[in-house]
C-alpha cells in the first residue's frame, strides 16, 4: 500500500533538477548544432562539433565535482583529527617529587597536597 508523501525527499528533488539541467543542456547542444549548420558547417562535423562540446561541459563539471568532494573529504579528515589532539592541556600532571616545600605532590613548582605545615 503506497502512501502519499506531504512532502518530496531531497533525493527526488535533486534527481528532477539533473534532469532538468540534463535536458536544459542537451537542448542548448541542439541549438548550438543547428547555428553551425546554418552557418555552413557540414552536418556531420556540426555534429561532431557539438558532442565535443557536450563531453567538454561534462567533463569540467565532473572535475569540478571531483575537486568539491575532495575538499569536502579534507575537511572532515581535518575536523576528526582535530577533535582527537589531546595534547594542547598547559597543564602539567601532578606528579610526587622533592621540591621547595619538602617531598609532596607537585604540579609544576606548586605543591598542591596539604602536607605539613612548619611552624615559622
Amino acid at each position: 500500500m503506497a502512501t502519499s508523501q506531504s512532502r518530496t525527499p531531497l533525493s527526488r528533488r535533486a534527481g528532477r533538477a539533473a534532469a532538468r539541467a540534463w535536458r536544459w543542456l542537451l537542448v542548448r547542444n541542439a541549438q548550438f548544432t543547428g547555428w553551425l549548420i546554418r552557418a555552413g558547417v557540414p552536418a556531420s562535423v556540426a555534429k561532431a562539433v557539438g558532442v565535443c562540446a557536450l563531453l567538454l561541459v561534462v567533463g569540467v563539471l565532473l572535475y569540478g565535482a571531483f575537486w568539491l568532494g575532495t575538499l569536502v573529504l579534507a575537511v572532515i579528515a581535518a575536523l576528526w583529527l582535530i577533535g582527537r589532539i589531546d595534547g594542547f592541556d598547559a597543564t602539567p600532571e601532578p606528579e610526587w617529587k622533592d621540591g621547595w616545600e619538602g617531598y609532596g605532590l607537585y604540579r609544576g613548582d606548586m605543591r598542591i597536597d596539604p602536607g605539613e605545615q612548619e611552624d615559622s
